[in-house]
């Protein structure tokens, strides 16, 4: 019979879990990046966020959950032409942004070890086009912890794609960003209504020092 988890306790079990951190590359969130620098957002927040996912991912690695870093790779030759057509409308079209190998592809402030899963991605969702569910899969992962950027673009397309292939989700808030906060928390409702728990690093952290305890 199905067992089917329903504590957050039981379904971040470091041994089934997964810390996905997504798209925490230098476009992004830092001084300079494509967001800065075109899009004239502030991402003054990044480092503090940083800083937080940094925190919950060598928790995670204590513990022995699995940690899986997501970098999106932009180059326009990689892209579909809705994504391209959107940019384009949206003025990105005359700017590139995470080209392969590029400072602006670079992680921000985090970094894998050598022996971590890096998932390169050209869509919105880690799960579009890679091996991540067969890699999560394969090392008996049911429950994803989302973290890194953007919350209601790249964060919230994957959360999606997992949940609709059977993993739990769980989000910490403070290990996700956006720009734009209204749409941040839209993702936060969404993940509460329907598609899994809302939490934050030190309620993580808590169950895991009792777990250790236990």
């Amino acid at each position: 019979m199905r067992t089917i988890l329903t504590s957050l306790s039981e379904k971040i079990l470091p041994q089934h879990t997964a810390v996905l951190v997504v798209d925490m590359q230098n476009d992004f969130c830092a001084e300079g990046g494509y967001i800065n620098k075109v899009k004239q957002k502030d991402v003054s927040h990044a480092k503090e966020l940083a800083n937080r996912i940094s925190g919950l991912v060598d928790a995670g690695r204590d513990q022995g959950a699995l940690i899986v870093w997501v970098r999106a790779i932009y180059d326009p030759r990689f892209l579909v032409s809705p994504m391209l057509a959107k940019q384009s409308e949206s003025g990105i079209g005359d700017h590139t942004l995470c080209v392969e190998g590029s400072w602006g592809a670079d992680f921000f402030e985090v970094q894998p070890q050598t022996d971590e899963y890096v998932i390169d991605k050209h869509r919105y969702s880690a799960f579009s086009g890679t091996k991540l569910d067969n890699l999560l899969r394969d090392n008996g992962v049911t429950t994803l912890i989302m973290t890194g950027v953007a919350t209601n673009v790249c964060v919230e397309s994957t959360l999606r794609d997992g949940f609709m292939n059977g993993y739990y989700i769980v989000v910490p808030e403070d290990c996700v960003g956006s720009h734009n906060h209204d749409l941040h928390e839209a993702t936060l409702k969404n993940v509460r209504l329907t598609f899994g728990d809302v939490t934050t690093a030190n309620e993580l952290l808590d169950h895991w020092s009792n777990e250790r305890q236990d």
